[in-house]
């Protein structure tokens, strides 16, 4: 079935290429300011200015919440400062917060000074906590209720609220005199129930408050299994502070998957595509270097054996696979590990369970395989003692693997590590020196 976004978004694409600027700025300016942003990304550095000069003033701010790190602090170092300050304006308080923190500082010391006193302090209350935190996560746009109060004066007050609801408000946070949280009042309970109520008959108690140093992996895995669309977000002391919302949780999400993705080669989730060759190469240069110095340790391993590799060609036809076997086990492995930590479903309570499992598959898959690829080698080579020193290698690569795999993502973020980038590059030095190691160490003692 066709999708009417990509056709959109194509056929403003083939307008950019024909030249046509006042029909590709009516089509641009009809777009979400997220397809916006998706066509901005999608084009190469020239054509971006000329299609950032056509986005309407009005949703300029919206259209930089969108784009990657690397895309806004570009556009953004290009901007005037009154540019900016007009691009900010109306930007609810947690995209207000989100923007600031990458703008020079005498840019955000005018937009702290352009807010008025109530906007301002919610702001540098949202500023206050980490952006891992239900703290950086929050709105602070927000209604509360006191219990003693009717039905019919809540309604009577959402009646008189000037700019509306905030967005995806689907309950009202129920405080006392001292602003400390009680519970909520959900919108579907306030239209259905007698008006002469009062706030405390009909208010539920069950949903429990964020505190605001929650760290965020736990706001999305509470939003997850409870089907929340808000919740709100309290201090130490059970005050409220704002509410975070469930499109913030769903950008938390997709930022997780795409640094998980990209993590595994190196890179990072905020990376250009169209990024500058110099900038993209001084970034992924770390990483090639930390790849070379790990090869070179694998090399080390091999030429300790190279009399014998000598004498046997056939181990250096071999050793690719023994290393590839371990290599590919070793990653599904440390890829369910990542993951389960990013759920918060993996800690070291549960690691041996897990540990104890994964040796079992690996015991499987090593026995089945083995067999295999020993029984390829005697054919080729015809000789039972290669076939097998390969099945014992073999296996012995593969539990060394599985037991990496498990381990490392835990011992990575317990140093401060993140696996997504450094799990990968150890556990190919492993299985590389490991099953290298195996071999010709068993190929030296029984063949020589």
């Amino acid at each position: 079935m066709p999708d009417p976004e990509a056709d959109r978004l194509d056929a403003l694409h083939a307008v950019l290429k024909s030249g046509s600027v006042v029909k590709a700025t009516r089509m641009l300016n009809a777009l979400h300011p997220s397809e916006m942003a998706h066509v901005l990304q999608s084009l190469p550095p020239q054509q971006r200015k000329v299609v950032w000069g056509m986005v309407d003033d009005e949703v300029e701010g919206e259209v930089l919440l969108y784009l990657n790190d690397d895309l806004r602090d570009e556009l953004l170092r290009d901007m005037a400062p009154s540019r900016i300050l007009a691009a900010l304006d109306g930007l609810e308080t947690d995209d207000l917060a989100d923007l600031v923190q990458d703008l020079p500082a005498t840019i955000t010391r005018e937009v702290l000074s352009s807010l008025d006193e109530q906007r301002r302090e919610r702001l540098e209350t949202a500023l206050a906590f980490p952006e891992d935190t239900a703290g950086g996560l929050m709105n602070t746009d927000m209604v509360t209720v006191r219990p003693e109060v009717t039905l019919d004066v809540v309604m009577r007050y959402l009646r008189r609220l000037k700019e509306g609801l905030p967005d995806l408000t689907d309950n009202l946070i129920v405080v006392n005199r001292q602003g400390r949280y009680l519970g909520v009042l959900y919108l579907t309970d306030l239209i259905t129930n007698d008006p002469d109520d009062s706030v405390a008959e009909v208010m539920t108690l069950q949903v429990q408050p964020m505190v605001a140093t929650l760290d965020a992996r736990d706001v999305a895995s509470r939003f997850e299994h409870l089907d929340l669309v808000s919740a709100p977000v309290v201090d130490e002391d059970g005050q409220v502070l704002g509410r975070v919302t469930v499109d913030d949780v769903m950008d938390l999400i997709r930022e997780e998957a795409e640094h998980q993705f990209m993590g595994q080669a190196g890179l990072s989730e905020t990376e250009d595509m169209f990024a500058p060759v110099l900038l993209s190469a001084r970034r992924r240069a770390l990483w090639l270097g930390v790849n070379l110095l790990t090869a070179f340790l694998a090399a080390w391993v091999i030429g300790r054996f190279e009399a014998t590799i000598q004498q046997v060609v056939a181990l250096a036809v071999l050793m690719p696979v023994v290393a590839s076997m371990g290599g590919i086990a070793g990653t599904q492995t440390l890829t369910l590990a990542i993951r389960g930590i990013a759920l918060g479903h993996l800690s070291a309570t549960n690691m041996r369970w897990l540990l104890g499992k994964e040796l079992a598959v690996s015991l499987i898959n090593s026995a089945a395989w083995a067999l295999v690829v020993a029984a390829i080698a005697w054919l080729w080579f015809g000789s039972i003692d290669l076939a097998l020193i390969i099945a014992v290698a073999i296996t012995i690569n593969l539990l060394a693997a599985t037991i990496s795999g498990a381990l490392l993502p835990l011992l990575l973020d317990r140093l401060g590590i993140d696996p997504a980038l450094a799990g990968g590059v150890i556990l190919t030095t492993v299985t590389d020196v490991v099953g290298f190691l195996a071999f010709l160490g068993l190929a030296t003692l029984f063949l020589l």
